[in-house]
């Protein structure tokens, strides 16, 4: 983990050291979200995002299965019951 500091620009821009970019894959007119959490300022990518959505799904994905055809098989099973 790098750690740096930096001042606040004009127009309360930031500059990320080349060093950071390097380091997060960030590229030259990369999109990046901004939020703020526990009174932090976070930046990520969409792909990290991503990452961090299917590691969170994983608990919930049945190795060999398609969660499509899972959803399918309630959805025929209910409408079988109506």
């Amino acid at each position: 983990m790098q750690q740096t500091q930096t001042r606040i620009g004009e127009k309360g821009r930031i500059v990320i050291p080349a060093s950071i970019r390097e380091e997060l894959g960030l590229k030259i007119g990369d999109e990046v979200e901004l939020r703020v959490e526990e009174n932090e300022l976070r930046v990520s990518t969409f792909d990290t995002r991503l990452a961090r959505t299917r590691e969170r799904l994983k608990k919930f994905v049945t190795p060999g299965k398609l969660m499509s055809d899972e959803l399918i098989a309630e959805r025929r099973a209910e409408a079988s019951r109506e």
